[in-house]
């Protein structure tokens, strides 16, 4: 498979449910939470974890890990190459081997021949995500203090204490795109090595990162996360956006929400935005957890069959998880 030549919108929706689904280093590590209009947040650094974790877990090398200790950029890259050595030449093999850049980007110190010569390569990956946000008003749950039987050693026999801030549900909302353009220009940079270069086929391992890497990643403040649809629009060329779908959804109720089975989703406003753009796009894949009840122009459907209608049966696809 080639360099990717088709623009790229994503829905993305998951679930958080008495959890904390991305907590704020800067406020005592409580849920990130937009007060004023009563809606969790989570930044696309913590969603792009995820991906890269799960891809990480399936035998796909990583830029970005989670390795213990502090790793300096240029160590990483020298792990990568496994060599000392490393200059610009040195960026194509980088980038075949690194599938987190090649879908993300990055910055990359990478030294040149000469002693006292480097330069920062920064590499934009066709791939972003805005900020997730819950499509419904969200309460906190009151907090409670945790504690810790273990000490350092200069507090040998006090263990720790702490406080546990959750939610009680949220149903997260995130809006990607995938530039086609910024995938050429990767291209460029690895002197057109296709290998180096965002392909078609990293494209369709992040669709089943997205739908498979939030409940293989549950820790204590994590558990009780799970994908409920997920939408990639694939446009026929790379210059087309169709702009936030998340601006088309409602939930019904949006509050004192508890779970999934407590809501109704409707696409409404979303269908009349792929309309207008139907003959821009080339296909949509689709996956909807069975829990999830999605409603269109008053009436109950499931996504997949909703989309052949708007749009064909033939530019429909759906996906499982795994």
């Amino acid at each position: 498979m080639g360099t990717i030549t088709q623009n790229s919108e994503l829905l993305f929706l998951y679930d958080a449910k008495m959890c904390n689904p991305n907590g704020d280093p800067d406020d005592e590590n409580r849920p990130r939470f937009d007060p004023d209009r009563e809606r969790c947040l989570v930044s696309d650094v913590r969603l792009k974890r995820y991906i890269r974790d799960y891809l990480e877990e399936k035998g796909h090398t990583i830029y970005v890990t989670k390795a213990e200790g502090v790793v300096q950029a240029t160590d990483r890259i020298k792990q990568v190459l496994g060599k000392d050595d490393v200059s610009g030449a040195d960026l194509p093999a980088l980038l075949a081997r690194l599938i987190d850049v090649r879908l993300f980007g990055a910055t990359m110190p990478i030294k040149g021949a000469k002693k006292g010569e480097g330069e920062a390569v920064n590499l934009t990956g066709p791939v972003q995500f805005a900020w997730g946000y819950s499509l419904n008003r969200v309460q906190m749950v009151d907090s409670v203090t945790i504690s810790s039987q273990f000490a350092t050693r200069e507090q040998a026999g006090q263990g720790t204490f702490g406080k546990d801030y959750r939610i009680y549900y949220a149903l997260i909302g995130f809006h990607g795109v995938i530039s086609a353009r910024r995938a050429q220009a990767m291209l460029a940079r690895a002197d057109g090595n296709e290998a180096a270069a965002t392909s078609d086929a990293d494209i369709e391992l992040l669709d089943e990162a997205m739908v498979n890497a939030i409940p293989l990643a549950a820790t204590r403040s994590k558990i009780g996360q799970y994908p409920r649809l997920y939408l990639r629009v694939v446009f026929t060329d790379g210059e087309t956006f169709a702009g936030d779908p998340r601006e088309d959804l409602t939930v019904n109720p949006d509050q004192n929400l508890r779970s999934v089975k407590e809501l109704t989703l409707d696409l409404t406003a979303l269908g009349g935005r792929l309309v207008r753009f139907k003959e821009r796009i080339a296909r949509v894949l689709v996956f909807q957890d069975a829990d999830l009840r999605t409603t269109a122009a008053g009436r109950e459907v499931k996504a997949a069959g909703w989309l052949a209608e708007l749009l064909g049966a033939d530019k429909v696809k759906t996906i499982e998880r795994t």
